[in-house]
């Protein structure tokens, strides 16, 4: 035997046996398993009890039974790290010219707006069953949409039939519902999770996390669907396709409502989604976030999942635009702000849900 073959057969010996000794020491199926979870009994159950202590030691195993599935009508948004803020230059000179890098871990999206027919069952749910704990003044007057904001919101605008029929008529069922205020909005998120998660007690399943408002910092990285640096959600630089099509409904040509397809507000799932599969994260109706507004976020706030809370401020941050707004404010990086308390023609939400444990696919 020569000496390559000796060294080669010593290596091999170095790697065998701590598996025999290990697999000595536990469970046959891990190798791992006498030292991080005890061992067998007899009858297949493993001796360490159900509070994971044997012995006066810690013998605790992971809790079977657990996996965070995705809500129906939303998608994961994977972690990542961008530059937030404007990607383009800053026509208006406001505080969103700064930039600042921020790092953002997995959650859960809506991958469209909220829209009247799923708003419609939060309403329906408040008026059978909260009426007696709320008061129907409350419900009615904060968090039923408020269907004058289409003539309150213009001067000498003809909404009458906005008025009228947007929230109510099957024929808005499947468009973002609008007129809702930021508390409004909160309110929403609090009673889908606790729908939610009644369920999943009744059926012994472990409970979700809250659904609640994206936070500015969420929801510019899910609006860029992956893209550094993404002017718009669907990339750089323009509102139109090759083909003379608008990407989004808005208010081309400072004034042509029409041109993009839509005169106000189009369905959630029109126009094509970007990356990550979300909807019209441009143009339709703004969306409300989290945060509360501050010319001097991008410094106070850290550079991991950042967000700014602040109960005494009342403007909070609003992204994303509109049907009625230039271009300028469909840009992933341009936010500005309404008042907590203020409905709006033009304004929605959506919800999202944090991920828990390990990122997927590197289980």
């Amino acid at each position: 035997m020569n000496k390559q073959m000796l060294k080669t057969l010593f290596k091999s010996l170095l790697i065998v046996a701590p598996i025999i000794i290990m697999q000595g020491c536990g469970s046959g199926k891990s190798p791992l398993g006498g030292l991080f979870g005890g061992k067998k009994g007899k009858d297949g159950s493993k001796e360490a009890g159900m509070d994971g202590i044997r012995n006066g030691q810690i013998n605790a195993f992971a809790r079977k039974g657990y996996k965070q599935v995705s809500p129906d009508g939303m998608v994961l948004i994977p972690s990542g790290s961008l530059m937030m803020g404007q990607a383009d230059e800053d026509v208006l000179s406001a505080r969103v010219s700064m930039n600042k890098r921020v790092t953002i871990v997995p959650f859960y999206m809506d991958d469209t707006e909220i829209t009247n027919h799923e708003y419609r069952q939060f309403m329906n749910r408040m008026i059978e069953d909260s009426v007696s704990v709320l008061g129907e003044e409350f419900i009615m007057s904060q968090l039923y949409p408020d269907t004058s904001v289409w003539t309150k919101d213009f001067t000498y605008h003809n909404g009458d039939q906005m008025t009228e029929y947007y929230y109510s008529s099957p024929a808005f069922d499947m468009y973002p519902v609008v007129g809702v205020s930021w508390d409004a909005a909160k309110y929403f998120c609090d009673w889908r999770s606790k729908l939610y998660n009644t369920y999943l007690t009744e059926h012994k399943s472990f409970r979700s996390p809250r659904f609640r408002l994206p936070s500015e910092a969420e929801w510019e990285w899910a609006a860029r669907g992956g893209k550094e640096g993404a002017k718009y959600p669907w990339g750089n630089p323009y509102v139109a396709n090759g083909k003379g099509c608008f990407l989004a409904n808005f208010k081309p040509y400072r004034g042509n409502y029409r041109a993009d397809g839509y005169p106000y507000t189009a369905p959630s799932n029109a126009f094509n989604p970007n990356d990550y599969g979300l909807y019209n994260m441009a143009g339709n109706v703004a969306e409300w976030c989290e945060d509360a507004y501050a010319e001097s976020y991008m410094p106070v706030t850290w550079d991991l999942n950042p967000v700014y809370n602040d109960e005494n401020e009342p403007r909070k941050v609003i992204k994303g635009g509109s049907w009625k707004d230039v271009a300028y404010f469909l840009e992933t990086g341009t936010n500005t702000y309404e008042y907590r308390n203020e409905r709006r023609s033009y304004i929605g939400f959506r919800c999202v849900m944090d991920r828990l444990g390990s990122v997927p696919g590197r289980e």
